[in-house]
């Protein structure tokens, strides 16, 4: 007769609640993921012949389930969730940890860190914002005024009227409209971010040739000479045989250096109809300051400037591991990898198998209240079921105890 039987179950039947009562308790923690308790029967080898009762329960082990937690809505840009697989990798001085709570913020020197200071890692950018794709690092956002980026591309995309008539005979001259045909107005920018307007007009000068001039502020470019010639095939679209792509000089007296640029009409067409401007774009920027910034699915990190400039700051990275349920509980949210979890598999968002990013929400918890609160009812019976095996092994020695 032995209460061993009995005095497992109760004990493992106490973790089982721990265990559950951990997952409520934890119902409300963002990226939370509730564990299960895993139990084993135990036999004495040397008595495992078929024969003989085992000798109760043991907690195998307590097991996180990864499954997907549910995606809400917040007013924060920094709080990220993830859906699908794999974890944050966060940096604390260089020792690195990972999570599923995405609830982010800059501190005081533009680093994004969570509540407890870790620093959220990825991929850095350069100035013009390429993704710098090498070993993750700390994210840190600069709050530092965009620098102002020169003009060296204008790319315009018109249809110029092939009803005009030509006007070979005409002087060109910008104040005088009976000298050319139409005109677009342009701006572009210096090296000191100042921005002003050059202007191109079209001349028709023969059957499907249009001579291109230039002005800025009431002053000719190139010397008043065409910047070069457009030439039309007959079925409207541009001669490939001629360049269509005219560099521009145009001096400034700002103190920045004089504005040199490339005038792209690639993709122009000579149809009959009305004169029209269908792209125009230009590369250049003024400076700016930064207003604010979010997170895309793809875990870039995009600022917008006051200029109207979007900039790729940086890349939030994911890493996942072969076996989740291997990596070791650190609390707060976190854990550790481990031998038994593999080495991280680290990678941008979408990509190898990572799940996508969405700013502005967090993940839930995916504990399920209703079937703990279920599974609590259940460990309370089992525990009463054993404690009725040992109060009655109590009340059998009893018995014998009585006998005389």
């Amino acid at each position: 007769m032995s209460f061993q039987q009995g005095l497992s179950g109760l004990n493992a039947a106490a973790r089982n609640l721990d265990v559950i009562g951990n997952n409520v308790a934890n119902t409300n923690t963002v990226g939370f993921k509730q564990s299960q308790a895993q139990f084993a029967d135990v036999y004495a080898n040397s008595l495992s012949n078929g024969t003989q009762p085992g000798l109760g329960v043991k907690v195998a082990a307590v097991a996180q389930q990864f499954s997907q937690g549910g995606i809400t809505a917040s007013n924060n840009s920094l709080d990220i969730a993830i859906s699908g697989n794999g974890f944050y990798r966060l940096s604390d001085q260089g020792s690195i940890s990972y999570s599923r709570n995405g609830q982010f913020h800059p501190d005081k020197d533009g680093y994004i860190v969570n509540s407890s200071g870790l620093r959220l890692t990825g991929y850095t950018a350069d100035a013009a914002g390429q993704i710098n794709a090498g070993a993750p690092s700390d994210i840190q956002i600069s709050t530092a005024d965009l620098p102002p980026r020169a003009t060296t591309s204008v790319n315009t995309l018109v249809n110029l009227d092939s009803r005009e008539a030509a006007l070979s005979s005409a002087a060109f001259d910008p104040a005088d409209s009976t000298t050319y045909h139409s005109f677009i107005p342009m701006p572009i920018h210096d090296s000191l971010g100042n921005s002003s307007t050059v202007s191109t007009y079209f001349v028709k000068t023969a059957a499907n040739s249009w001579d291109v001039f230039a002005a800025s502020e009431g002053t000719l470019l190139n010397g008043g000479a065409p910047l070069g010639a457009l030439n039309f095939l007959s079925t409207g679209g541009l001669d490939p045989s001629s360049s269509a792509i005219f560099s521009v000089t145009k001096p400034v007296t700002t103190g920045a250096n004089s504005v040199v640029f490339d005038m792209d009409f690639t993709g122009t067409t000579q149809f009959g109809s009305n004169f029209g401007v269908n792209a125009l774009a230009e590369d250049g920027y003024a400076s700016g300051r930064l207003t604010g910034f979010d997170v895309g699915a793809d875990g870039m990190i995009r600022g917008s400037y006051s200029s109207g400039k979007i900039l790729n700051l940086g890349q939030v990275v994911l890493a996942n591991f072969s076996n989740p349920q291997g990596l070791q509980i650190q609390g707060d949210n976190t854990w550790t990898e481990s031998s038994a979890s593999g080495a991280p598999l680290v990678g941008a968002p979408n990509t190898g198998g990572l799940g996508s990013l969405q700013s502005g929400a967090v993940e839930d918890s995916n504990v399920e209240l209703t079937s703990e609160l279920v599974n609590m009812i259940t460990a309370q019976r089992v525990y009463q079921a054993n404690a009725q095996t040992i109060k009655t092994y109590d009340q059998l020695l009893q018995t014998l105890v009585n006998l005389r």
